[in-house]
């Protein structure tokens, strides 16, 4: 169903101001088919609300068109927390999976970019992370300080390529290894973006769509980027 379609859908809902229980089952298995997005399901709550004042000016029962859309607006959110996410996947490495996963979300993105990773060191993760930034889309980049000094690290060579970088300058590690793509999708787990990560060590990433995790961890990034300083190319 379009967003049309399911107007139509809710203005028959509440042509008689109820919604009985064939109705409110049938709104949960479409709901659950549709896997809407967020953006989607807000468009139904505010089509919903729409609805139930234009009911309420035009003479219903006050009391009949609340609970109508206390039944709409409850049936929405269940969706919400049942609904099934498409996205996920896990990668291991030794081996290129966990390299290959990182480059497709890097390719996939179109807004913004978000990476908190504790080194990077991959020449070729750094070309896609370019490429990115390249194409107009924003990234932004938190990294530790003492790994920006390992050999072949690439976190100077972002910074002049114009990619936002900002580096933990404490005493101790910024530790993350987690990348937020859109707004939308996540890559999490133990792997640094480095070659030897690829090569050598066991490491595993996770990819989800789930906002609840997607939605903590952008959290905790902002948190991150106004606590720590700018880094420029030209710092010794």
């Amino acid at each position: 169903m379009n967003q049309q379609q399911w107007e139509q859908w809710l203005k028959a809902s509440i042509a008689d101001v109820r919604l009985d229980d064939q109705e409110r089952k049938d709104l949960k298995q479409k709901l659950a088919h549709l896997n809407c997005s967020d953006e989607e399901r807000a468009y139904l709550r505010n089509q919903s609300f729409r609805l139930a004042h234009e009911a309420v000016e035009s003479g219903e029962d006050a009391c009949q068109v609340i609970r109508w859309l206390e039944r709409v607006v409850k049936i929405l959110d269940a969706a919400r927390e049942t609904q099934v996410n498409e996205i996920a996947g896990s990668w291991f490495s030794p081996g290129k999976d966990c390299f290959n996963g990182i480059v497709e979300q890097l390719k996939l993105a179109r807004n913004h970019i978000d990476i908190c990773v504790f080194t990077i060191a991959d020449d070729d993760l750094t070309k896609h992370i370019i490429k990115a930034h390249e194409r107009g889309v924003e990234v932004r980049v938190i990294t530790d300080r003492n790994k920006r000094f390992d050999a072949g690290s690439d976190v100077d060579y972002l910074a002049r390529k114009g990619v936002q970088v900002k580096i933990d300058t404490s005493d101790y590690h910024m530790h993350h290894k987690f990348a937020i793509f859109d707004g939308i999708r996540m890559i999490n787990g133990s792997f640094n973006w480095t070659r030897s990560a690829s090569r050598y060590n066991q490491e595993d990433i996770t990819l989800t769509d789930d906002q609840r995790f997607i939605t903590a961890f952008q959290q905790q990034f902002e948190k991150l980027w106004k606590q720590f300083p700018r880094h420029r190319s030209n710092e010794h």
